[in-house]
């Protein structure tokens, strides 16, 4: 039951999404300044019913595209569990969108509506899906009390809760409380996770490990690198992958004493940020090609431009060595684990509070490399490309470390199935 000062938190939340809507509305129009698929499919985002919904299906909730990648091997796992009901895959970007529509062809692919009380029964009155499963932090007043109203189980997957996360909800506990208490089961990446979430109120928490040590990486990402190595020659390739604003400028101010011959392959995160990126490297002095040019890489070309979605792994695959953007701004940094899964050296920067235990799992198994500024970033990668030898062992001492932490995604499925049974 929840308390008076619960119910009327709640009564407040409600009270601002009598407004909310509006900004909203103003805040897609803006990302569509740069990213014009935000003015797609608005409908299914403010509660309007599809045209031939999937009934009954098992529904799975990844944000963006780190989500939804990170729920391939658990989706696969409940297929195999669950072989006869359909699947239900929300979003709420648009790239975490098309990423779905290539991963699940089989899937129902849709924008999650926002938390109104009204759009979200919408959805779930038209859907009524056999269960939920939202991916990592998604923690939504009305989507949990309102799915525990119409009897759909909630679980929350390869849930994570940073530090920095955790002191936020506490501020609004009275609102968060009622929410993480009600999910069916919280599936946590690491013991501190579980304990963030036990102290936010949650009643039913197992530690399973981080479902992303389990991705395969695709054999079409094999033949696309080897595509990729034609382009660039033999020359040794340098990945800075999932950059963030303001950290593309750091590393490129850095790679002016670059002393080596080899190739700076640079990856926006945002996909809206391509073409930015592309002119910053041009205005500083770089000679520059982008990857959607479909063309061989140019030996006097410093920099090649990543602009394209969904062949990460492939850059990966091609580089001598990696680094993990987002890291060295304080955003939280990306993922460590698919450069150290295609047997690659990683460096990352200071802020890793998206991926704090797997970086810290990897500094203890001396797997990878944390470096603090981008100059240090410069001086450990030119000694790794001057040091082939140690290159190497780094990269098979990375690819060991993922393999040791695997069997998240299996624990979670087998938890999730006992708890619907």
């Amino acid at each position: 039951m929840m308390t008076l000062t619960q119910k009327l938190t709640l009564a407040f939340y409600q009270f601002l999404w009598l407004f909310a809507p509006f900004f909203i509305r103003f805040y897609l129009k803006k990302r569509a300044k740069k990213a014009p698929d935000y003015l797609l499919n608005w409908a299914e985002r403010f509660g309007q019913p599809l045209a031939h919904p999937v009934s009954r299906p098992i529904w799975i909730h990844a944000v963006s595209v780190g989500e939804t990648r990170a729920a391939q091997p658990l989706i696969k796992a409940l297929q195999q569990e669950f072989p006869d009901v359909p699947f239900l895959i929300t979003q709420m970007t648009p790239t975490g969108r098309k990423t779905a529509q290539q991963l699940y062809p089989t899937a129902q692919i849709r924008y999650l509506p926002y938390d109104k009380k009204d759009y979200i029964d919408v959805f779930l009155q038209e859907h009524k899906p056999w269960f939920g499963v939202l991916m990592e932090t998604e923690l939504w007043p009305n989507l949990v009390h309102q799915s525990i109203k119409q009897n759909i189980p909630l679980f929350l997957a390869n849930a994570r809760l940073s530090e920095k996360s955790f002191q936020g909800y506490k501020k609004v506990h009275t609102l968060i409380e009622p929410i993480v208490s009600q999910l069916k089961l919280i599936c946590a990446q690491s013991e501190a996770d579980a304990n963030r979430f036990s102290k936010l109120g949650a009643k039913s928490v197992e530690v399973c490990g981080n479902s992303k040590y389990d991705m395969a990486i695709p054999e079409s990402m094999y033949k696309l690198s080897e595509v990729f190595t034609q382009y660039i020659g033999e020359r040794p390739v340098v990945v800075c992958a999932s950059t963030r604003e303001g950290e593309e400028a750091l590393l490129l101010d850095a790679w002016h004493k670059n002393e080596t011959d080899a190739l700076l392959v640079m990856i926006p995160r945002h996909p809206e940020r391509f073409n930015e990126v592309y002119q910053l490297a041009q205005s500083k002095g770089f000679t520059v090609q982008k990857r959607s040019e479909n063309s061989p890489v140019l030996h006097s070309t410093n920099i090649w431009v990543g602009d394209s979605m969904g062949e990460l792994f492939a850059y990966y695959l091609c580089a001598t060595v990696a680094f993990v953007g987002g890291s060295l701004v304080d955003v939280g940094g990306q993922n460590i684990i698919e450069p150290m899964q295609c047997a690659k050296p990683t460096l990352f920067g200071f802020s890793t509070y998206n991926f704090s235990q797997v970086c810290a799992d990897a500094l203890v198994n001396k797997a990878a490399i944390q470096v603090y500024t981008a100059n240090e970033w410069l001086e450990q990668t030119q000694k790794l490309l001057n040091q082939l030898e140690y290159c190497q062992q780094l990269g098979q001492q990375a690819l060991l470390f993922t393999e040791q932490f695997q069997g998240a995604t299996k624990r979670m499925a087998q938890l999730i199935k006992a708890n619907i049974s």
